[in-house]
């Protein structure tokens, strides 16, 4: 496996991981991948990374955005990170989140948070792994279309920097 910096080119690849996650009912509130046009507006382009193998095939992605444009909240980011279903439980949701921790930090970011459905137990365990905690349960927060509009938690979750001061 290899981590890599997302290109254009991983668009295809990239949105229908994308959306295998979303069919699987627990992985957003959305239920259809956003346009690459859409995504690439609103994904910061230096820390967007790809796991792929031998053939240059993505099994992963992991990509950050900006959580508010007042400069306070400059080293505070919002992270999504998707693994092909035929990828799981091989490390590459671990490899995708250390090269982005690495990253970030290394740009000084300090905060890096997102939101997870609790019935995604995979990605809680890989989060908290990774040094993330559970900052609280967001109830009722929303509402699942997808899933005959009914409401879901959110485990919010973050990850302080010990290395960003």
């Amino acid at each position: 496996m290899t981590i890599r910096p997302m290109i254009t080119a991983d668009a295809d690849q990239v949105l229908a991981i994308y959306q295998a996650g979303m069919d699987g009912g627990n992985a957003s509130f959305e239920h259809t991948a956003p346009t690459w046009t859409a995504f690439d507006t609103g994904k910061l382009p230096a820390h967007r990374f790809v796991a792929t193998d031998e053939q240059d095939h993505v099994l992963g992605w992991v990509a950050i955005s900006a959580v508010s444009g007042r400069a306070v909240y400059a080293g505070v980011v919002e992270h999504s990170v998707y693994v092909d279903p035929a990828a799981r439980r091989l490390g590459v949701g671990r490899a995708l989140l250390d090269t982005l921790i690495a990253s970030t930090e290394a740009a000084g970011i300090w905060t890096i948070q997102s939101g997870i459905f609790p019935e995604n137990t995979a990605s809680l365990a890989l989060h908290h792994a990774t040094g993330f905690r559970t900052v609280g349960i967001r109830e009722r927060v929303g509402r699942h279309a997808s899933q005959g509009n009914r409401w879901r938690d959110v485990v919010f979750i973050e990850r302080r920097s010990p290395h960003v001061t």
